[in-house]
């Protein structure tokens, strides 16, 4: 260990391990030492005692986890939260989003990024994957709020191959920024919005690039069957038809994927990912979710995400963790399936895979980023603790994280925001409200028809 004082020093914290069977485990009365963004080590408290540091924290009553990564969400719809109440998704997308979506302007989604990066540091996030329009404002977002991001511009055929062209524009240009903090991923929206020779394109520039690919697919059952009627294949097999399944590729929801889906899948050349997000599913009233065990079984990770928060209402991942878990239980009928380690395998090391960071974040070990959040279970609703996985995810709110920490970076310490004023930008964004939301002019920036 270097002489040098030490970045960053934690003692008395509980340690959320994995040990190399990927077991979870909790290291009690432990200290992390972090150095240059970096964990140097997970110690005793004892053994801390006499490290210098430039800055410590004393967690004695805390909790230590890796901090929790949102792998599918629109940060700036933010903005839109609690517009298109109560209506399926037909109507969501068509009455109320892509109406609204074409007022957007990058002053529009600057705010909304900023309110949606401001919740997530609150909520214990500190890594989210983006799929949305004016991504090099929310690039600057997260350069300026120390988040870590994996950004996509999202696009549709009906912008012609320039959309295409900006999306991968962005992710060349962004790729690697802020001191590493942002990666990127090309990012169509759906085999329902982007043709079959888009998405063949789309693969070929990804391997070209080494770059992944972020997109909507099977988001529901209604869209396999469509595509089934339509086309005589799944969107999964579409996906592969257009040579996407060979690329690094992240895939949103994947409620609709069914049986016929996962030799498919499990065949696939490139690395496979799918991100959940529990709480829309049931908000849309969908009859499926997301196949977990069946994707377990042939070895594809499965993220967890909250969506945008105008179909979810919330960026909060920790409440997704729970929902997965209560979720699952009640899809498979099965009170053994999807328990609290099996949740927080998915919060930590599944989702770090699923955004493409599997080495770097999703664990406290020597070596990884310091990506790390403090929890208090100090409250009456966390206590006694007779199993600690469990109290963390079915007890525990986002609102117990204390600290969230990013590359070593404080950015929320004791609950207080560092790095984003949020009520000048409520002040702001209300300001703006009212032209967001017209919908007179009756144009929308897309038709959904699955």
């Amino acid at each position: 260990m270097s002489h040098s004082p030490a970045d960053l020093l934690i003692t008395g914290c509980t340690v959320l391990v994995h040990d190399d069977q990927e077991r979870i485990g909790f290291e009690q009365d432990a200290a992390i030492v972090v150095r240059d963004g970096r964990v140097e080590s997970v110690t005793s408290a004892a053994d801390a005692v006499g490290l210098a540091a430039v800055e410590r924290i004393d967690a004695r009553g805390q909790v230590a986890l890796p901090g929790l990564i949102n792998c599918h969400t629109h940060a700036p719809m933010v903005a839109l939260r609690g517009l298109a109440e109560d209506l399926p998704t037909e109507e969501w997308f068509n009455d109320v989003v892509w109406p609204v979506e074409s007022n957007l302007t990058e002053k529009d989604v600057e705010l909304g990024a900023r309110l949606a990066c401001a919740e997530m540091i609150r909520a214990g996030v500190t890594c989210f994957a983006d799929h949305y329009f004016s991504m090099d404002t929310v690039a600057a977002v997260v350069t300026e709020c120390g988040m870590r991001a994996h950004l996509g511009e999202a696009y549709f055929s009906t912008q012609g191959p320039q959309g295409r062209e900006k999306s991968l524009e962005f992710a060349l240009r962004h790729r690697g920024t802020a001191g590493g903090r942002i990666t990127t991923a090309l990012a169509p929206h759906a085999p329902y919005t982007v043709t079959d020779a888009d998405l063949a394109t789309t693969a070929q520039l990804a391997l070209e690039h080494g770059l992944p690919v972020h997109i909507h697919a099977a988001e529901n059952r209604d869209q396999t069957d469509t595509s089934l009627a339509r086309h005589d294949i799944t969107p999964i097999q579409l996906l592969d038809r257009a040579g996407l399944l060979a690329t690094d590729l992240l895939i949103a929801h994947g409620t609709g994927i069914i049986d016929r889906d996962l030799p498919v899948l499990e065949r696939a050349s490139g690395r496979i990912a799918v991100a959940t997000a529990p709480r829309g599913y049931l908000k849309f009233g969908w009859p499926d979710t997301t196949p977990i065990r069946a994707l377990r079984a042939i070895g594809i990770p499965v993220g967890l995400a909250t969506d945008g928060a105008a179909s979810n209402n919330s960026l909060d991942v920790w409440e997704s963790m729970a929902l997965t878990s209560l979720v699952q239980k009640s899809a498979e009928g099965d009170p053994r399936w999807l328990t609290s380690r099996q949740a927080l395998h998915h919060a930590t090391l599944q989702s770090a895979r699923a955004v493409g960071l599997g080495g770097s974040i999703g664990s406290i070990a020597v070596g990884c980023r310091a990506d790390l959040i403090l929890v208090d279970l100090t409250g009456p609703h966390t206590q006694p603790v007779h199993d600690l996985a469990a109290t963390l995810v079915h007890s525990a709110r986002s609102a117990d994280v204390r600290t969230t920490i990013v590359d070593g970076r404080v950015l929320m310490r004791d609950r207080e925001l560092l790095t984003l004023d949020v009520p000048a930008v409520v002040r702001e964004l209300g300001e703006r409200l009212p032209g967001l939301v017209d919908r007179s002019h009756g144009r929308r920036i897309q038709e959904y028809d699955t």
